[in-house]
């Protein structure tokens, strides 16, 4: 089901910049945010697939749902 635009708040989505979880200070997520905020054009998605081979060694991995929701 599509959302109509005029029933959603759109200041909730002006901004879009990672943000970590709170209390998840050297999570794996922050680690590749970092790196990856600097690489820009071509070579971003040479960097960005290197992540994805990588092996884990982030934080507990949980089932929470972390999307909006809508009525």
């Amino acid at each position: 089901m599509r959302v109509r635009p005029e029933t959603v708040a759109m200041n909730t989505f002006v901004d879009n910049r990672y943000e970590a979880k709170a209390g998840a200070s050297n999570d794996y997520g922050q680690r590749a945010h970092s790196d990856l905020i600097v690489t820009r054009g071509a070579g971003f998605r040479k960097e960005k697939n290197k992540k994805k081979r990588g092996s884990y060694r982030g934080g507990e991995i949980t089932m929470d749902s972390h999307s909006f929701k809508f009525s």
